[in-house]
């Protein structure tokens, strides 16, 4: 592959990051995809830990990679969760040319996503150093939730632009709540079932040798050939139940039920590394590739949450919880469905409040002095609903909920105040709807995100939810598959 000229060497001698920058090439797949209009160059950044350089130790790694919306990430750990390595890469830029948009009446290039993630992949493993692929005895991946492909069951080919994960299918909707249960996670416009459902009503092509995978079931194939396995986090939204292992009788009757995969464990051993790409890249012969997950079930797994009670709150630009539960609870009214991990339960939720809201208001910067200047042990009077636009999904569902950031006080820091204890208010009421609809009452909460930056807002949050909050000591999605890796190679010896 060709390297551009840049590289930097990070000062710290505990680690080493190069960053590399190139264009993406001129050829392009012949597929549709969504329209979106980004720059065409793309970086890469690898940091190697001093340690695994100097040592000459055969311990086994683990890799686990990490496919999100704007890019992947990969990370290599031993068997006692050490850092090896690690490396992120933007997704490389391949458009579409215009002609191959007209059946779409789309004026603008459109992005071959296909391409793009299998481009990313091999180039992922070309980023692990050369001396630790040797090492590596497991291979997993994360993939964005609910992002479909119809594939060609015999060439593994995408027949179809991929569903992206936000993607939504209003069209499918009435027909799959006519079928599945009320409160069921399908019963969602973005679930994975109304895409398939929205497709196979398209006259889509080739429906005999069709088949669905998710977008860490399809990278996953590309390293094992083994067309057709996917896991069961991944399939909850296509209606799989993980608790009776097994696909409903109201799915399996659908014509469209011959499209669904075989679903595994996430990080059971699905076979060993093809060998071309082994010898491509220097992996040993007995390295195995285990089944994947969802992007935020990898997160929640890198912060090592292990025990009913505790839970993670990512604090991006919107407000996501996960909460280990001994009971699974499922509630499409208000976003809230369970995700099997072992024989225990990952309750999610998420709500529009967050980060981008603060964003609106104020500059990283100011956020900074003001956020110094509170004093987290009093409590703010000021009662808000911090919401960037119209809409509210959880804890509250609402989509005509309106956004209360109002009366505003004179003084910056008493309304910065207001509005951080008015989230950490609807943090703590998420909480305590889980707790009542049966799940395990939160006992730890560990904090991912942007917002676990903000020493004085932990403070805040601690006081209002009335449990210990800190923040997670590993939030990367990329670590949490490599220790989904890990156990699988450790389960299958």
């Amino acid at each position: 592959m060709a390297i551009g000229s840049t590289a930097t060497i990070a000062p710290p001698a505990a680690t080493l990051t190069f960053t590399f920058s190139h264009g993406g090439p001129s050829s392009v797949r012949a597929a549709r995809s969504c329209s979106w209009n980004r720059s065409v160059n793309r970086r890469r950044t690898v940091r190697v830990e001093m340690a695994s350089l100097n040592h000459g130790s055969k311990e086994r790694l683990y890799l686990g990679m990490d496919f999100g919306t704007s890019g992947a990430r990969y990370a290599v750990v031993d068997k006692q969760g050490t850092l090896h390595s690690e490396g992120k890469r933007e997704y490389p830029i391949y458009k579409l040319g215009r002609e191959l948009n007209n059946e779409m009446k789309n004026e603008e290039e459109t992005m071959d996503w296909v391409l793009s993630w299998r481009t990313t992949l091999f180039s992922l493993l070309e980023d692990v150093p050369s001396h630790l692929r040797s090492l590596v005895a497991s291979i997993s991946i994360d993939g964005t939730s609910a992002t479909t492909i119809i594939v060609d069951s015999n060439t593994g080919e995408p027949i179809w632009r991929p569903f992206l994960y936000n993607e939504s299918c209003p069209d499918a909707l009435p027909i799959v709540k006519s079928i599945a249960p009320p409160t069921h996670t399908v019963c969602s416009g973005s679930s994975t079932l109304c895409k398939l459902v929205s497709w196979w009503n398209i006259d889509g092509p080739r429906k005999e040798s069709a088949l669905l995978l998710h977008q860490a079931d399809w990278l996953l194939w590309l390293l094992h050939g083994k067309i057709g396995v996917t896991d069961y986090n991944n399939a909850l939204k296509v209606g799989y139940d993980p608790e009776s292992e097994s696909y409903p009788p109201w799915l399996l009757s659908q014509p469209y039920a011959k499209l669904l995969p075989s679903v595994s464990a996430p990080g059971a051993s699905i076979g060993h590394l093809k060998d071309d790409i082994r010898t491509q890249f220097g992996f040993p012969g007995d390295c195995v590739v285990c089944a994947g997950t969802t992007d935020s079930i990898a997160a929640f797994l890198a912060a090592r949450a292990t025990e009913p009670g505790k839970a993670v709150t990512s604090l991006g630009s919107t407000m996501a919880i996960k909460l280990l539960s001994n009971t699974r609870i499922e509630d499409a009214r208000f976003g809230v469905y369970s995700h099997r991990l072992d024989d225990k339960w990952l309750v999610g939720g998420a709500s529009n409040t967050g980060g981008a809201v603060l964003r609106q208001l104020f500059t990283d910067g100011q956020l900074e002095e003001l956020s110094e200047q509170i004093n987290p042990a009093e409590a703010s009077s000021l009662d808000y609903y911090p919401l960037k636009a119209v809409g509210e999904r959880f804890p509250v569902a609402d989509p005509g909920m309106a956004p209360r950031l109002h009366p505003r006080p004179e003084s910056d820091v008493e309304y910065l105040h207001g509005i951080l204890e008015s989230i950490a208010r609807i943090e703590a009421k998420a909480y305590n709807l889980l707790r009542d609809m049966g799940a395990s009452g939160v006992e730890q909460v560990f904090t991912a995100g942007g917002g676990a930056k903000n020493e004085k807002w932990m403070q805040i949050r601690e006081r209002v939810i009335g449990v210990p909050v800190s923040r997670a000591v590993q939030t990367e999605a990329a670590y949490g598959a490599a220790l989904l890796a890990l156990k699988g190679y450790q389960n299958a010896e």
